[in-house]
């Protein structure tokens, strides 16, 4: 119960990565807030985790809104007091499968754009928040484009990086008020939807099943495998615990060791 006492909320907590993490939270015995744009499936997920033992709430939210973000703290604070943990994993969209010199600029941008607006709403507003409530713990999640260049990423690489930077230098400013800021970098998980499909679809061109697939992946880490959603989100649980109370501006490396740092 590595987060027991504390009150959480993720952003995207209907997805696939925000749907691991919060799911990783209440079993850590977290107060959990999920939070997105639509509320259908949030419903659905809550109840779940309900189902469960734990102690969850609902909350439409739109991360690219300032006022929407500042409303939905509001209300969680209502609920149960001070928030201690934000975890991000909204979707920035993203152009991925395109060379970049047949991209129009807009649709390049756009993961850019969204990643670090709905991280400037967030990340400032939750900020704010924990520094007078004596600190907390704001996260994120990244890919290993973020510091790796890799064909036909579109400007996805370089939105991770540039929240990577955008919550080391939060956590610049706010680590005296107590608020910590790290973020997991992940290879992308086998067992998400979006990977899965792009595998199986790579798989069925070479004639190999999907087990032959991650295998040719995970060849040259030194694992041998690729870090699942519910191993990424041990990590994110890591960092939202007191174990993690000396990280901050840092990255939790869940990616296998295909980057060695």
């Amino acid at each position: 119960m590595l987060l027991k006492g504390k009150t959480a909320i993720v952003y995207g907590g209907s997805g696939a990565v925000g749907g691991a993490v919060a799911s990783a939270f209440v079993r850590e015995g977290a107060v959990v807030h999920l939070a997105a744009r639509g509320r259908e499936r949030l419903e659905a997920f809550a109840e779940e985790l309900r189902a469960k033992g734990g102690t969850v709430h609902v909350g439409t939210v739109d991360a690219l809104d300032r006022a929407s973000v500042e409303a939905h703290l509001q209300d969680a604070i209502g609920k149960g007091g001070p928030v201690n943990v934000v975890f991000s994993a909204i979707d920035w969209g993203d152009a991925q499968g395109t060379p970049i010199i047949d991209l129009e600029y807009d649709r390049f941008i756009m993961p850019v754009e969204r990643g670090l607006k709905s991280w400037f709403n967030i990340g400032a507003t939750t900020a704010r928040h924990m520094g007078e409530n004596g600190g907390g713990a704001i996260l994120g999640i990244t890919a290993n484009a973020a510091r790796e260049a890799y064909t036909e990423m579109g400007g996805f690489g370089i939105a991770c990086a540039a929240v990577e930077h955008y919550l080391r230098h939060l956590a610049a400013e706010n680590g005296p008020k107590g608020v910590r800021c790290c973020w997991v970098r992940s290879p992308g998980s086998p067992d998400a939807a979006g990977v899965r499909e792009a595998w199986l679809i790579h798989a069925r061109e070479k004639g190999i099943t999907f087990e032959e697939m991650h295998a040719e992946v995970a060849k040259d880490t030194p694992l041998r495998r690729i870090s699942s959603l519910g191993q990424v989100a041990d990590a994110v649980v890591l960092l939202a615990s007191d174990l993690a109370s000396s990280m901050t501006a840092t990255l939790a490396n869940a990616t296998g060791g295909a980057q060695v740092d």
